[in-house]
């Protein structure tokens, strides 16, 4: 019965925040591009300055990740995404294509129905509120059940700042009673215009199957190849930074490091240096178990959990300073669980013979869970480079960097973002670098360039110069102008 008033309470409170927000967003949506920059100001800079508070919530309630890094997260979805979004244009007229006269027009999305998982509760929250309120969109949060205080303390303290400096109410929403009923009763609201779903690959799934527009990032296995033309140390310790960062929740991290058999010498070397331990097969074997569960799937209990932790849990005995717990593995796939995606610092290790070897193994990786994501390359040489781009399944290629912090902006040129498009590779709808522009519907006004009678002579023009009829052509020309017209 308990369950049950749970689940009507949690519905009747979708149910009302998306009432507050199509009220709430029909306003925003008259507000002017002035307005609109100075309310995502205000959202940065509040947001900023609760960077700390919001990691330590995060931490202390979800029991995942490094205090200090979900600082770093905080202020990168906050002052980094600030700083690449605050010159866009999101309102009215945005672009002018003189020579073709047309104007492209932005409108808002609507509601926006967004997912946040538990690795990353509070980033992803002020993060979606800044690219959603930027495009004119109300927002309204479906946290994760374990995420759910420090994720609805974001999205308050971004509610309040966009209030403040003259939003709306009821622009951003979170549910206080998540339950799957709420989530799904939310997706499939029909006020709700636009999903952004950032979590498990079974939520995912479940807002593409939602009928409305969705953007949802499919899982991240990244292979990270350290080529032989390779600055090894440097590599390395790029690896490590990521692969220890937050304790390997962001989806972008490195899963598994293939080198060659010339280098790898000296890539053991530094791996033991900076706090690498290779298990032994019996302690690979009692990480798979703690790792996964009966079903395959990864267990909550290794995400987001130091190296030291994950060993003494599973009855595997380690060096004080351990940071990466490494699985020397000779093929990839279910029989070789610790291939796959595991979302804390315990790192697959592959030797192969040269770039061609690496380029197929690279694949395989991708294809057993990361399709479409991203991959890491370390090297110098130009043309392996470009040819591990031009022939990979992946939407971002990172190079001679931390792949997390790379894929997501943060190293990289890319637009920042925490929400990751794999495209038709990994089945998303976008590659993109998720950012406002996703969330605009863009309308063309276009001028006419070209008379019909104009457009007559020239397909007539190209035709005869290829000998056809031009009688017949004029005719079927002008009866489907005249269709058209």
């Amino acid at each position: 019965m308990m369950n049950i008033d749970k689940d009507l309470l949690s519905i009747q409170e979708v149910r009302n925040l998306v009432e507050k927000a199509k009220e709430a967003q029909k306003i925003l949506a008259t507000f002017t591009q002035e307005e609109i920059d100075k309310i995502v100001r205000t959202m940065a800079e509040e947001g900023i300055k609760a960077s700390r508070w919001l990691a330590k919530v995060a931490v202390e309630e979800t029991d995942i990740g490094k205090y200090e890094d979900k600082i770093i997260k905080n202020l990168f979805s906050t002052k980094r995404v600030y700083e690449s979004i605050k010159d866009l244009k999101t309102v009215g007229i945005i672009h002018t294509d003189e020579e073709n006269r047309v104007c492209h027009i932005a409108e808002p999305a609507g509601v926006i129905a967004a997912l946040t998982p538990t690795t990353n509760p509070t980033s992803t929250a002020l993060f979606k509120s800044l690219i959603s309120i930027k495009a004119r969109n109300a927002i309204i949060f479906s946290p994760h059940p374990r995420a759910v205080d420090c994720t609805c303390q974001a999205a308050e303290i971004m509610h309040k700042a966009a209030v403040h400096a003259g939003a709306p109410k009821g622009i951003i929403g979170c549910i206080n009673y998540p339950t799957l009923e709420a989530t799904n009763q939310l997706m499939k609201h029909p006020d709700v215009s636009v999903i952004l779903a950032t979590g498990g690959s079974g939520m995912v799934k479940a807002a593409y199957s939602s009928g409305k527009p969705a953007f949802g990032v499919g899982p991240g296995n990244v292979p990270a190849y350290i080529e032989r033309s390779a600055d090894v140390k440097k590599a390395v310790k790029a690896i490590f930074d990521s692969k220890t960062f937050d304790y390997g929740t962001i989806c972008s991290s490195e899963q598994a490091l293939i080198c060659e058999k010339l280098n790898a010498h000296e890539v053991r070397k530094s791996l033991d240096e900076l706090g690498g331990v290779f298990l032994t097969e019996e302690d690979m074997h009692k990480i798979e178990r703690f790792a996964f569960r009966a079903d395959g799937s990864l267990s909550p209990n290794i995400v987001g959990k130091s190296a030291i932790h994950i060993a003494e849990q599973a009855g595997v005995k380690v060096k004080s300073d351990a940071r990466v717990l490494i699985a020397e593995l000779s093929g990839v796939g279910m029989n070789y669980p610790l291939s796959r995606e595991k979302l804390s610092p315990v790192l697959a290790y592959y030797e192969v013979e040269n770039w061609q070897e690496a380029c197929g193994l690279s694949k395989k990786l991708l294809a057993l869970g990361g399709m479409g994501h991203t991959l890491s390359i370390h090297s110098q040489d130009q043309e392996v480079i470009t040819r591990f781009a031009l022939e990979k399944p992946a939407s971002r290629i990172v190079v001679n960097t931390p792949s997390c912090l790379g894929a997501i902006g943060g190293t990289t040129g890319l637009t920042p973002s925490l929400t990751l498009g794999c495209g038709t590779f990994g089945g998303n709808s976008t590659s993109d670098n998720i950012g406002p522009m996703n969330l605009l519907n863009i309308k063309r006004l276009a001028y006419e360039i070209m008379s019909p009678d104009e457009l007559t002579r020239q397909l007539l023009s190209a035709e005869a110069d290829d000998g056809s009829d031009e009688e017949l052509i004029k005719k079927i020309v002008m009866e489907v102008l005249k269709k058209i017209s």
